[in-house]
This record gives C-alpha cells, sequence and structure tokens, in this order.
C-alpha cells in the first residue's frame, strides 16, 4: 500500500490525482515551478517543493531532481500525469532504478508504444493495419525522410516520436514546403519532449479520430473501455471530446471490433496500467492504429462519466500491483458525455494565446456537470506552459440532453482576466453539423467559421467583457443593500381617514 505519492506535473492533472490520493487515504506531495509557486496543486498536495525556474527544462523536466525530491521525502511512487515526463522510459526506468514505483506502464511497452514509429512497427507486426508512412524503427534524418515523403505521397503529417497532443506536429502539402517544416516540427518536439525525432504519416482525409481507453494489470488482464470520439481538433490540438461516438453510434459490432484490435495491441508489448489507443477512421469505417499514448489522456473523464470507472484510482491499485476491478463483462456505455477544453485563448485572434491574473471566475454547477481545474481567482496565467485553464465535462443519459447541458454549463462560466475559448465551444455546440455528428479531423480548420456561426451578428468580445462587468457589479452592489422600513408605512389618505375617526 501507498503511503506517500509525489505528482510530477501542474495544472488541472495534478489536481485531480491529488484528489484521487486523498480518497485512497495517501498523502501527496507536489512540486512545482517558480511560476506555480500559488498553484492550486501546490495548496492541495500535503506538502510542495521547488523545482526551479519557470522553464519546464528547468523544471518539470528535471527528472533527477523529482526522484532527489520523492526519495527525500520518502515517497512510495510517482504519478507522472500527462505530458512532461509521462511519457519517458528513461524516467521511469529511473524511478524503478531508485525504488520507487512508477505509476504508468512498463519502461519497455513505454519505449515500444511511446516512440510512434516503434509503435507502428510493433502493432504492425501483431497484425494491426496502420496508416501508410514511414516504416522501421530508429531515427531518420532529414534526407531521409525528404527522400521517402514522396513515395508516401502528399499531403502528409510529420509527427514527433516521443510525446503527443499535437506537438511536433506538422501538416505538409509539397516537397518544396518540407525542410522548413520538419526543422520546426524538430524544434517543438525537443522543447516539449526532449527528442526531437519525427515520423512521417500520410494525412487520411475526410478520417475521424476515434481512441479506445485500455486498462491491463500485471497479471495479464486487459479490457477496453469503450471509445472517445475525439475529431473536433484545431492543429492537431483536441478541443472537444465525447463518449461514446456519435460515429459508431449503435455500432456495436465496429465498437467490439475496435477495441479487440486495441486490446491486441496492447497485448502486444505486454502493457500495464492506463493507456490509450488511437484510430483514424475513414468514411467507410475502414480503421487504422494511429498511436498508442502511454499515460493518462487529457479527454479521460468522458470516460469516467459513461463508465462509471475511476481510471486515477485504478492506475494507482494497478501499480500497487492489485488485480483489475473490473472484466470486459462489467464495462458497458450508460448514457452521453461531452468535455469542452476551456484554454486561454482569443478564438477572434485566430486562438491568441491570452496571459495575465484571472481577476473573476464563476464555475458552472449542476446535476450532469464536472469541472476538472487547476486555478483560482488570482492565480496568473503564465506564457510558459499550455494555455488549458480547465475542462468542463457534463452528462446526459442521450447526446441530445448532454448537448443541452452543455451549453447551459458553457453559459454559467465565467471567467474575467484572461480571454477564453468559451464562445468557441458556445458556437461549436449550435452548429448544425456538430449537433448531427456530421465532423471530421479538418472540420474546425476548413468549415467551421466563428463569426458565421455567431448569425453574423456585430458581436465585440470587449464589449460584451465590459457590459457583463458592469450588470454583475450592479448585481452585487444590490444584493449588498439594505432597505428601511419607512417609519409610515401607510398612505397618507389612510392617516388623514384615521385623524377624522378619532375626531368623531
Amino acid at each position: 500500500m501507498f503511503r506517500k505519492v509525489l505528482v510530477a506535473n501542474r495544472g488541472e492533472i495534478a489536481v485531480r490525482i491529488i484528489r484521487a490520493c486523498r480518497e485512497l487515504g495517501i498523502r501527496t506531495v507536489a512540486v512545482f515551478s517558480d511560476a506555480d509557486r500559488q498553484s492550486l496543486h501546490v495548496r492541495y498536495a500535503d506538502e510542495a517543493y521547488c523545482l526551479g525556474a519557470a522553464p519546464s527544462r528547468e523544471s518539470y523536466l528535471r527528472a533527477d531532481k523529482i526522484i532527489e525530491i520523492a526519495k527525500v521525502c520518502h515517497c512510495q511512487a510517482i504519478h507522472p500525469g500527462y505530458g512532461f515526463l509521462a511519457e519517458r522510459a528513461d524516467f521511469a526506468l529511473a524511478c524503478q532504478d531508485a525504488g520507487l514505483n512508477f505509476i504508468g506502464p512498463r519502461p519497455s511497452a513505454i519505449a515500444a508504444m511511446g516512440d510512434k514509429a516503434v509503435a507502428r512497427a510493433t502493432v504492425s507486426r501483431a497484425g494491426v493495419a496502420v496508416v501508410p508512412g514511414t516504416e522501421g524503427e530508429g531515427a531518420l534524418s532529414d534526407e531521409d525522410l525528404l527522400a521517402l515523403a514522396p513515395k508516401i505521397g502528399f499531403p502528409l503529417l510529420v509527427k514527433a516520436t516521443a510525446g503527443g497532443g499535437g506537438k511536433g506536429m506538422r501538416q505538409v502539402n509539397s516537397l518544396e514546403e518540407m525542410p522548413s517544416l520538419l526543422q520546426s516540427a524538430r524544434r517543438e518536439a525537443e522543447s516539449s519532449f526532449g527528442d526531437g525525432n519525427v515520423y512521417l504519416e500520410k494525412l487520411v482525409d475526410g478520417a475521424r479520430h476515434i481512441e479506445f481507453q485500455i486498462l491491463a494489470d500485471d497479471q495479464g488482464n486487459v479490457i477496453h473501455l469503450g471509445e472517445r470520439e475525439c475529431s473536433l481538433q484545431r492543429r492537431h490540438q483536441k478541443l472537444l471530446e465525447e463518449s461514446p461516438s456519435a460515429f459508431v453510434g449503435e455500432d456495436d459490432a465496429l465498437r467490439q471490433a475496435m477495441g479487440a484490435v486495441a486490446v491486441r495491441a496492447a497485448q502486444a508489448v505486454e502493457y500495464i496500467n492506463a493507456g490509450t489507443i488511437e484510430f483514424l477512421v475513414d468514411h467507410k469505417k475502414q480503421y487504422y492504429f494511429l498511436e498508442m499514448n502511454t499515460r493518462l489522456q487529457v479527454e479521460h473523464p468522458v470516460t469516467e462519466w459513461v463508465t462509471g470507472v475511476d481510471i486515477v484510482k485504478e492506475q494507482i491499485h494497478i501499480a500497487q500491483g492489485k488485480p483489475l476491478h473490473y472484466h470486459q463483462r462489467d464495462v458497458s456505455l450508460k448514457g452521453w458525455a461531452i468535455e469542452c477544453r476551456i484554454n486561454a485563448e482569443d478564438p477572434y485572434q485566430h486562438f491568441m494565446p491570452s496571459i495575465g491574473k484571472i481577476t473573476h471566475m464563476t464555475l458552472p454547477s449542476g446535476p450532469g456537470v464536472r469541472v476538472d481545474t487547476g486555478v483560482y481567482p488570482g492565480c496568473e496565467i503564465s506564457p510558459f506552459y499550455d494555455s488549458l485553464i480547465s475542462k468542463l465535462i457534463v452528462w446526459g443519459k442521450t447526446r441530445e440532453e448532454a448537448i443541452l447541458r452543455m451549453r447551459q454549463a458553457l453559459d454559467e462560466y465565467k471567467i474575467v482576466g484572461v480571454r477564453t475559448n468559451i464562445s468557441f465551444h458556445q458556437s461549436l455546440l449550435h452548429s448544425p453539423e456538430f449537433m448531427r455528428g456530421q465532423f471530421d479531423t479538418h472540420f474546425v480548420e476548413e468549415k467551421f467559421n466563428l463569426d458565421k456561426a455567431n448569425d453574423g451578428k456585430d458581436y465585440h468580445p470587449e464589449i460584451a467583457a465590459m457590459i457583463a462587468t458592469l450588470v454583475t457589479n450592479r448585481q452585487a452592489q444590490q444584493a449588498a443593500q439594505f432597505v428601511q422600513q419607512k417609519p409610515r408605512n401607510t398612505s397618507h389618505w389612510k392617516w388623514l381617514n384615521r385623524r377624522e375617526w378619532q375626531r368623531r
């Protein structure tokens, strides 16, 4: 049994892990950079220690310092969350060498599936269809990739072999533009994951991005928790996810077939703990293995809501050597869940990141509403990390009810101090294509127009923000006012009539 766990991450996912540990009676240790000294995860943890300066390479990517803190604090395990060191096989191995449990897969599985090029080769040998691209394992030079690109065909994607979340990914439409995009992708991958290696993959036009959540213990039990629809993306960054998928719908045969392939892919590397198998599915419902994320996903709450499985708790149980609490026959999808990623960015200015202090925040609430966040009023949104403020998740008995509930929750959600993409989500949920479930991975960038979605109204977010601030201030003043009752609470005519009666 773990008595103390170090959470090697920040923001909402650190808070999420700390809450799961609290429910299990496990003490927690937080780590933070200079920029995150006042962050929510620091306040929630039982202990907190500074890693260093704000840049991630000087703080959250300092594996040696994180392990040192864990040992000094007498932790039994480290949970990496997602991003940063979560998919680094060398970090998982270093934890083992230090006598610490890594709450995640074995280093060998991370190496095999965390490296996207190796993962493609591994599952291909297991008989799983993959998207056409650069085959084989190992690093390829720019010259190698430029020579292979015409054989794959354009358009194609340059993708980082390490990490995920759209970092180190570029779409290439011609050989002429490829050299500069290769360098750009390598720089971003090196900055985000400490690994600049990339590979090539054919761009499947009009595809849906559908993924399956996997859980596996060290006794050979592997199950999937159904699918998540993640097709609504911008620059390969997911914006909205839902479970189940409207595209899969009632096609249970397709769901079971894809789930079986996901389980087989995990078994190919003797996978343990939580992971995600991602697929691209074309309009004919032909599916191809895309990659495996050997970590907890940002969008895991939608799966938790429709299955009733606490994925973070299961991760901790598995890391302690316990068997899964569930068999495949126990898993069923009940209702519908939708997640909107609330980011600090301006959708009316090409989603430019917004930094500053959050001066006011009103969170939505009510039945079927969940908010996972790592900020509070007074928090600073810094330029050093991604722009995610929170995840807004709702559940409904049907997709229609979930959409209506999400619209209401977005209307209630108020953040003042930085710009957010709440208005984008509001427009997206009112678009006919979304309501019909007719979209693909290019919908947001190529077919969705935020201005048209607002019915062509002359909408100025600055004016709207000022009006909302004035209204909120006026309501607060009215609520604080106490109106005294007048000494004479009847009309003058009644008083005059009383005097006449008294005279008589």
